[in-house]
């Protein structure tokens, strides 16, 4: 009996939490069957090491954090090729402020302009942008104090501004 519960308990956290884990780590590998994979082994690190006890809501930043740290091991185990301009709307899951850039030049401009960012500056920008974190989430994510976020934050947006500037 108390496997069955465990199972349920499992399936809720997954419910509850599978979407916005999947499009973390989809930020981070830019791969969608890498991302499933991210997130299969999140849950079950989750399950296993979650910070409270089995009848409390696992904390979402910590959740996060897992997968991010997850997602960059998964890519450092498996580096692959850039995607294509094509998923990258596929970041924010469905219809986004990324499908509503103007033109099919942009969105290849803005995809060339994120993969040239490194991994950290880029998952700043998916968890303020695509996310919509607060600067307290976005810390507690990352496990940084809120005023290295915002700086980082300022200078991935700068860099990010700049990588489109050489597209124009």
């Amino acid at each position: 009996m108390a496997a069955t519960n465990s199972h349920r308990d499992l399936r809720d956290v997954v419910d509850r939490h599978a979407a916005a884990v999947y499009r973390v780590a989809l930020s981070v590998v830019r791969d969608p069957a890498l991302a499933d994979d991210v997130v299969q082994e999140t849950m079950i690190k989750a399950w296993r090491n979650a910070p409270v006890p089995p009848d409390e809501e696992i904390p979402r930043a910590w959740l996060m954090r897992v997968a991010r740290n997850t997602a960059i091991s998964a890519l450092r185990t498996r580096r692959e090729d850039v995607r294509s301009p094509e998923t990258l709307p596929e970041l924010a899951g469905g219809p986004s402020t990324i499908r509503t850039v103007e033109g099919r030049a942009q969105l290849d401009d803005l995809w060339e302009a994120m993969t040239r960012l490194d991994s950290d500056a880029r998952a700043l920008i998916v968890l303020k942008e695509v996310h919509d974190l607060s600067y307290e989430e976005m810390a507690a994510t990352l496990g940084l104090p809120v005023s290295t976020v915002k700086t980082r934050l300022f200078r991935a947006r700068k860099a990010l501004k700049d990588a489109m500037k050489e597209w124009r």
